[in-house]
């Protein structure tokens, strides 16, 4: 609805500013710019959904990166990232509602 999904974060590539198990709201776009994260295909595992922030465009596409370099797997490793492979940027963090079980 209305352009936007939602994703679970798993990991810790982008600690401290995201941390595992957060929900966040996606806005699907690939109208994109440096200092944002996104969310795309990784571009060696196509099955994967990955999120790091964008730090600049090379003619290949997005350089992005890991708040976390110690434990990123981003453009260091796997160059730039294809603006076709782009799903969106994150807009809003959110706590899903826990239905409760009786006991």
């Amino acid at each position: 609805m209305f352009g936007l999904t939602a994703i679970a974060i798993a990991g810790p590539s982008m600690e401290p500013t995201l941390k595992s198990g957060e929900w966040w709201v996606v806005r699907r776009t690939t109208n994109v710019r440096p200092g944002q994260m996104i969310v795309f295909w990784h571009p060696l595992r196509t099955d994967l959904l990955t999120v790091k922030r964008v730090h600049h465009r090379r003619p290949a596409g997005w350089w992005v990166l890991g708040d976390n370099p110690e434990a990123s797997e981003d453009s260091r490793f796997f160059g730039a990232v294809d603006p076709a492979a782009v799903v969106g940027r994150l807009v809003l963090r959110y706590r899903p509602a826990v239905a409760l079980a009786r006991t």
